[in-house]
């Protein structure tokens, strides 16, 4: 049986440390979705360390790693991010399924945004969504074609080919299809090896008892389907995702472990009830160090949203939470949460479609001095435990891990 770690906000709710503190009981761990858009920061012993396609359960040398066939891929970002780690032959796994990022994509996603004026999602402009785009379309590019040359100069001919309109539209001087072969050929001998159908890969660490762990990217708001379109990613976020993403049956997930922050960030634009413009926000921010892993871009930065958190777990069917940078909030005087909204002249307490037309309604607590380090629950301020018990109690899901710094070791079991 799969056990599953999703966000339940709009991403960066600290899943990397999550992923690294449970991977050291799992066999696998496999990411399901999403590009090196995304970004997992892991502190271990003051050294950060940053992955953005590798799953977290490298870190382990008894852990396999699969980056799964939901996931597109920029060759070479991978390769870069491959170069810190030595001998990974046997721990990292490639889906031979899984869709390759080209720098076409790039350029598409860069001139998509500079024309978008107002409407712009605000995307990382790594070329994620114009992969997918490509995948739908059926145009796409696949791991296994980097083992076949001839096949693989056939499908860059027919997608620079079907995108030229694109191009034409755009002024864009797509590389040639010589120069995209190329280049593709040098990155293969490094991937290739590490190549695998991982779906039965999979399949048979489960028939031999193997514990696995899904790990997903970005945020259940961020979904493509279910998130605050069109201010989305690409992909399904949400757990349903990880079995397309894998090739594993829904019931072959038996835990379904929701990560949260002990307040709100959105990186790019779209709808964000509960952002705070002043100093709370700005407070938020710099101690939270709130900077995407992958851009740099600083993250908006507001109150914990019980609604949306309510939403988010039941899409996800959440099991557990865990609340993460609790020790952010030391400090203030008063912590806000939001418990409904105001739309059309009433209260609700749901996610409507029209989201951007929603107010929030916050309840307001009293902060406290300090959580930081702390490792048992009995040892928090009592206004924590006030916050706390009142977030599991009004969405509904038990509160089973809270970080209380970026540190590793630095978490309360519940």
């Amino acid at each position: 049986m799969a056990d599953l770690v999703v966000g339940i906000q709009w991403g960066d709710e600290g899943k990397g440390k999550i992923v690294d503190s449970l991977a050291k009981e799992y066999d696998y761990v496999v990411r399901y979705q999403g590009g090196h858009n995304a970004g997992h920061t892991i502190v271990v012993s003051g050294q950060k360390i940053a992955l953005h396609l590798i799953p977290s359960g490298i870190l382990y040398p008894h852990c396999k790693n699969i980056i799964g066939n939901g996931v597109v891929i920029s060759t070479k970002a991978l390769i870069e991010e491959l170069k810190p780690f030595k001998d990974l032959q046997g721990r990292l796994f490639i889906s031979d399924k899984a869709h390759i990022i080209l720098p076409y994509h790039e350029m598409l996603d860069i001139a998509k945004e500079s024309n978008a004026d107002k409407k712009a999602i605000g995307t990382t402009c790594k070329g994620v969504g114009p992969a997918y785009t490509d995948k739908i379309a059926r145009i796409g590019i696949q791991m296994h074609d980097l083992a076949n040359p001839k096949i693989l100069e056939q499908k860059i001919e027919q997608a620079l080919y079907a995108l030229n309109p694109l191009a034409q539209e755009f002024g864009l001087n797509f590389p040639s299809k010589d120069m995209l072969l190329e280049s593709l050929q040098q990155d293969a001998k490094v991937l290739v090896p590490f190549m695998c159908d991982s779906t039965q890969l999979l399949w048979n660490a489960q028939n031999n008892g193997k514990k696995i762990l899904c790990e997903g990217a970005q945020g259940s708001m961020l979904d493509i389907d279910h998130g605050t379109y069109p201010f989305v990613t690409s992909s399904n976020t949400i757990a349903a995702g990880a079995s397309s993403g894998t090739g594993l049956a829904p019931r072959d997930i038996k835990r379904v472990i929701g990560i949260a922050k002990a307040y709100c960030t959105r990186v790019g634009n779209g709808y964000f009830p509960t952002e705070d413009f002043g100093k709370d926000g700005e407070y938020l921010g710099v101690k939270g160090q709130e900077f995407g892993t992958t851009t740099g871009r600083a993250r908006r930065c507001g109150w914990f949203d019980i609604v949306a958190a309510k939403y988010a777990c039941r899409l996800n069917g959440c099991d557990s939470l865990s609340i993460m940078k609790l020790d952010v909030l030391d400090g203030l005087e008063s912590v806000k949460v939001c418990t409904a909204y105001e739309y059309k002249n009433q209260t609700i307490d749901y996610v409507p479609t029209d989201y951007q037309n929603v107010k929030p309604i916050y309840t307001e607590f009293s902060g406290w001095d300090k959580v930081a380090g702390i490792r048992k629950y009995q040892d928090l301020p009592q206004e924590a435990k006030t916050y706390l018990e009142f977030l599991q109690q009004q969405i509904g899901v038990k509160i089973s891990l809270i970080s209380t710094s970026p540190e590793r070791d630095d978490v309360i079991v519940c």
